[in-house]
């Protein structure tokens, strides 16, 4: 659960910014930038989660970033989210087409699961953010 009882804004520069050459008339501090209101909608149905391994590196997803996920969002078709399958957390894509629910990874290296009615599953949130380091 994020702890928005502490307001801590860091300089955001209103500009944008090339990625080619630098722009001379960038160099002006605009606004404070508060995270939170870019990072959670939902503060008290929003939680982070570590990801540990590989197999949403396609979707830009990798082990050690740190995922924003919203509990009150209604997973669709493409979402990445946030589940348990037979009590194991996991981080996937969700397919919903017709009455199939699938779960699949962005690595071709893991396979796609089959979500059936014998399938202990439940959708914990929706990631709606992923932050990692360059």
């Amino acid at each position: 659960m994020p702890d928005l009882s502490t307001k801590y804004r860091q300089s955001f520069f209103e500009a944008v910014v090339p990625a080619g050459f630098p722009s001379p008339a960038a160099d002006y501090e605009e606004d404070k930038l508060d995270l939170n209101r870019y990072l959670i909608k939902n503060p008290a149905a929003t939680f982070f989660v570590r990801v540990a391994g590989y197999s949403m590196m396609g979707a830009g997803i990798y082990s050690g970033d740190l995922l924003v996920v919203d509990r009150s969002l209604e997973p669709r078709d493409k979402s990445v989210v946030i589940a348990i399958i037979d009590g194991e957390l996991t981080v996937k894509r969700i397919r919903i087409r017709k009455n199939k629910i699938t779960l699949e990874p962005e690595n071709e290296n893991y396979s796609v699961r089959q979500i059936t009615e014998d399938t202990d599953f439940q959708v914990w949130g929706v990631v709606t953010n992923v932050i990692h380091a360059l």
